[in-house]
């Protein structure tokens, strides 16, 4: 086994939290081709070039694993709706200036992941857990007290993201080819939409002669190089630093969603965020007290 090397983790976990916090940047130049399309290209490039990766990064024995468990394809085929889901809200959050609220989603993902494991794994929450639910839960209760609604684009990538891992835990498949059969199982429905959708720009020859049919076309390295410099990390770092570094992606977005791309932090949204904000100190203060008693 490869002896953990903590600075090759740092650099890897960073680039991959850095990549996914700078998305934004990438579907915007996007911005004229509907997120559908977009979430099909990805499934499509994603599944063929996770397929290449295969061959060169060699997972021994996963297929056979699957064989033998063939139950895990089903939990595949639900956890890559689910992923499926999260692109699409996220892409249509990012290109009709959503950003804030995209943001907060992937804050609220850890709490979100903690609730989950309270209601569905028969987990016990320790006391300074209960506080930072309950101040996810009044930021998220005060967007919908101003909003006068829930903040639904926040709430789908929270939870589709959060029982996506639920689910994976479920099926103990190594990252790299999970997503490939997630993504494998559904090429079918990305090309049934592009049947049903022959207006569609990807579904031109003279679109391929275009900049954007290159953009496009690096979807699915842009989907796997993160995953890949993330699996990469675990192993060298302890998966409690994985998890704080995890705040670097929504970050990224928050800062792209009002200084680059102007879109307007109301004083509600800004309480909403230090309600979340507040109770991820929480959490991350529990966490590392939980690992100090550990060690």
């Amino acid at each position: 086994m490869q002896a953990a090397n903590p600075r090759r983790g740092y650099i890897l976990g960073l680039s991959a939290y850095v990549i996914w916090g700078l998305f934004p940047l990438y579907f915007k130049l996007l911005e004229s081709v509907p997120a559908a399309e977009i979430i099909v290209s990805r499934v499509l490039w994603s599944a063929l070039f996770g397929a290449l990766l295969l061959l060169v990064w060699k997972h021994p024995g996963w297929l056979q694993e699957l064989r033998d468990n063939p139950k895990r394809f089903a939990v595949l085929a639900g956890s890559g709706l689910l992923i499926a889901v999260n692109w699409l809200t996220y892409v249509w959050a990012v290109n009709n200036d959503r950003m804030l609220e995209a943001s907060l989603g992937y804050y609220i993902n850890p709490l979100v992941n903690v609730l989950l494991g309270l209601l569905l794994l028969g987990e016990r929450l320790r006391r300074l857990q209960w506080i930072a639910v309950g101040l996810a839960a009044i930021g998220v209760a005060e967007q919908v007290w101003q909003a006068g609604s829930l903040p639904w684009v926040s709430l789908v990538l929270a939870l589709t993201f959060g029982f996506y891992g639920l689910i994976r835990k479920q099926a103990p498949v190594k990252a790299l080819p999970g997503l490939v059969v997630e993504t494998w199982m559904l090429v079918p429905i990305a090309f049934g939409w592009l049947l049903f959708h022959p207006e569609a720009n990807s579904a031109h020859a003279e679109f391929w002669t275009t900049s954007q049919a290159w953009l496009l076309l690096a979807a699915g390295p842009a989907t796997l190089i993160p995953l890949v410099c993330f699996n990469a990390a675990t192993r060298h770092l302890p998966y409690t630093t994985i998890g704080f570094m995890q705040y670097i992606a929504p970050t990224l977005v928050l800062i792209l969603a009002v200084w680059v791309f102007g879109e307007h932090l109301s004083d509600s949204t800004l309480i909403a965020f230090m309600f979340i904000w507040a109770g991820l100190v929480v959490y991350s203060i529990d966490a590392w007290l939980s690992l100090r008693r550990k060690a």
